[in-house]
């Protein structure tokens, strides 16, 4: 039988970019029925790009400058998707060809009902009338285990979790029983548990539609148990291919060995992490000896400040859940309830649990942001909530905060430099001359060129954006800052990148975090302790590496359990 898909020498340029290189250069792979293929690669290797073009999906600016895309989906004979009209792929997208997109809030239509958007396709290819269709529609919800089917069929998709919108999205792509089905980052930025949730539907989809897949992600250790091969791009080009195990216990090529190795879970707090560069660069002093063995020689790590520098007692915070039809307040629900702990001068807490745990809103409880129902919090033995304008204005000199999304977090009608001395002008009235001299100073700090003082945030990649949200965060110099999720998204090289910086800025500055993230191999890497939540409760807190190698909660077990390729 002929592969599902024969991709041969594709390449796909984008005329006008500032790259020489096409974005897609002689790419070939083959996919057959019943397969996953791993597609890993940092952003900007050209792995959704690839996608794209298979799809049909490419902008107009784009190129195909050469190649072939060969589908057979009964495996007797093919058809060159690149040769087809608009109206006859429009038969194949949707129906034998389908895509589960990286974003589920921007895949899907914010205006439109969920059971709208999963009936379309039904209607559009399988000729049924809506009736038909919405009870297919309730089975697919079913069948991508959301619960109560027919409530999540009448809801907006801003009314629905991550996971939640992204399952939703899985039953809309496997809705006319698709024989090729594309994931590109299906799990980024979800948590661990949520992640293991959604991978462990897609093998369960695989092996029971007998579907070929190809998944494409950044992460090599999510693959390890997801895929039987796994292509390697770096600037549109393959660079390594083979089966998943060939990948990990004999990687060849130095791009592959550096994704591997930068890793969060590799490594023991204190070690620098190596990133790509390194191993492209062939920077010998930065790579460990045994790039595929986890670090077991803790480093000297510098005792924390028994001085209290943040109280939090008996913390509770409640939302509305809206109004009756008489206009009456609904009982609320409690997304932090009566939480206690203190936070010690010079440390970095860990703040790790699923989504929806209450992790965000105790974060931006702690900076005044959020209003509690009952409770304190005292920085430097003032309660936030009873402070005067004049102190309340000095405290959020001293605190800062640095957001999951970076893009979103900067005015995309400011330029980096007027974004990073924003702070300045509120606090420090500094004169013009001053407050550019500060900003390129913080622009070298966090490893990024003076002359990126005159552009917007949309000319930057996202570990750029990162960058520059900390140089923000930092250029007043505050003693406590809260880090939202700030690598969750990242690349894994790019998050190496980051957290290095922010362990640099750290030791230089000496100030105070509150790291918050969803997964427990970071928080183990960067912080001295650690509080687990769960439901808007603490349920343990220790020592980030005690609680690491050994969890007493069964809670905290899963979410270590739920981290892909640990350990590895």
């Amino acid at each position: 039988m002929l592969p599902l898909i024969q991709i041969r020498n594709l390449t796909v340029d984008f005329p006008g970019t500032e790259s020489a290189e096409p974005a897609l250069a002689d790419f070939s792979m083959d996919l057959h029925r019943g397969e996953m293929l791993a597609v890993v690669g940092e952003s900007g290797s050209g792995k959704s790009v690839m996608s794209l073009t298979l799809m049909g999906l490419l902008s107009k600016t784009a190129r195909i400058l050469q190649g072939s895309i060969l589908f057979s989906p009964d495996g007797q004979q093919s058809v060159d998707l690149l040769r087809l009209t608009e109206k006859k792929f429009r038969t194949f997208r949707g129906n034998r060809l389908a895509m589960i997109f990286q974003e589920p809030m921007t895949s899907l239509n914010p205006v439109m009902r969920c059971g709208y958007q999963l009936t379309e396709p039904l209607i559009q290819h399988k000729n049924i009338s809506r009736r038909e269709a919405r009870i297919a529609a309730l089975q697919l919800l079913e069948k991508v285990r959301l619960p109560d089917p027919k409530l999540i069929f009448e809801k907006y998709p801003h009314q629905l979790s991550g996971g939640q919108k992204q399952r939703v999205l899985i039953a809309i792509a496997i809705s006319c029983n698709p024989v090729l089905l594309i994931c590109d980052e299906p799990t980024t930025a979800l948590d661990v548990k949520v992640q293991k949730n959604i991978l462990d539907l897609l093998k369960d989809l695989r092996h029971r539609e007998n579907m070929g897949m190809i998944f494409i992600t950044h992460d090599l250790g999510l693959v390890s148990d997801m895929a039987d091969r796994a292509l390697v791009m770096l600037r549109g080009r393959v660079v390594e291919s083979g089966l998943v195990k060939e990948l990990f216990n004999h990687p060849q090529h130095p791009y592959t060995k550096g994704l591997l190795q930068c890793r969060p879970a590799l490594h023991l707090r204190g070690e620098r992490l190596p990133v790509v560069s390194d191993f492209l660069e062939n920077k010998k002093e930065r790579i460990p000896g045994n790039i595929l063995e986890p670090s077991s020689t803790p480093k000297k790590i510098v005792s924390v400040n028994p001085e209290i520098l943040l109280r939090v007692k008996d913390l509770q915070v409640s939302f509305s859940t809206g109004t009756n039809w008489l206009g009456k307040k609904k009982p609320g629900y409690d997304a932090i309830r009566d939480i206690s702990f203190d936070v010690y001068k010079g440390e970095t807490l860990g703040l790790v649990g699923e989504s929806g745990c209450g992790k965000t809103t105790l974060g931006r409880a702690l900076l005044g942001l959020i209003r509690p129902v009952q409770g304190s919090v005292r920085y430097g033995g003032e309660d936030l909530f009873t402070m005067g304008k004049s102190a309340l204005l000095s405290f959020r000199r001293n605190i800062q905060i640095v957001f999951q999304d970076p893009y979103s977090s900067l005015n995309p009608r400011l330029m980096v430099g007027a974004a990073i001395a924003e702070p300045l002008i509120v606090h420090d009235h500094k004169k013009r001359a001053e407050r550019k001299e500060m900003v390129l100073k913080w622009l070298q700090n966090v490893d990024l060129k003076s002359e990126y003082y005159n552009r917007y945030p949309h000319a930057f990649s996202g570990g750029q954006r990162q960058r520059i949200v900390i140089a923000r965060a930092l250029v007043l110099n505050p003693g406590f800052v809260v880090f939202d999720e700030s690598v969750s998204a990242l690349d894994v090289s790019i998050q190496a990148q980051v957290l290095n910086l922010i362990n640099d800025l750290k030791a230089n500055l000496g100030f105070t975090a509150v790291f918050i993230s969803h997964d427990l191999s970071v928080i183990r890497y960067l912080c001295d302790r650690v509080m687990v939540m769960e439901r808007g409760r603490i349920v343990e807190t220790g020592n980030a590496e005690t609680v690491y190698r050994s969890p007493q909660t069964a809670y905290t077990r899963s979410l270590i359990e739920a981290i892909p390729g640990n350990g590895r």
